[in-house]
């Protein structure tokens, strides 16, 4: 019995699939999920979400957000989302270092701004991470 697994952002349904087995990074560490796992609600870390199907792992980076997991599906209500292979190297190379380099004037910026701006690094350095893992 296949698990729905839903991933969506402010922007864009990003994922929507059946999956045998779901791996998601949670701020407390990662948890897997598999067809009949209890209720759960947890809050997404950026980081690495894994989905198998037969056999085949699809790599995702979520960047925060939230998880609920019901009966047979898990729907992730995600700031940021992307599939592994829409990953642009040099468009996260250059978001992450405008980022890294407003972030220097740390002390003018409002402290929404500077979360902002840290989720931007932390989004881009999982992205990376994939990118020059499987690459």
């Amino acid at each position: 019995m296949p698990l729905t697994l839903e991933i969506v952002t402010p922007e864009a349904r990003v994922y929507s699939q059946e999956v045998d087995t779901v791996v998601i990074p949670t701020v407390e560490g990662e948890v897997g999920i598999l067809p009949g796992h209890i209720p759960l609600v947890t809050q997404v870390g950026a980081g690495e979400l894994r989905a198998t199907k037969g056999g085949v792992t699809q790599l995702l980076v979520v960047g925060g957000g939230f998880a609920q997991v019901t009966g047979e599906k898990v729907s992730i209500l995600a700031d940021s989302a992307i599939q592994e292979d829409k990953i642009d190297e040099n468009a996260v190379g250059e978001a992450m270092k405008r980022a890294e380099e407003a972030l220097k004037g740390k002390d003018t910026l409002a402290p929404a701004e500077i979360e902002r701006l840290e989720s931007v690094v932390r989004f881009s350095v999982a992205q990376l991470g994939i990118r020059r893992r499987r690459h």
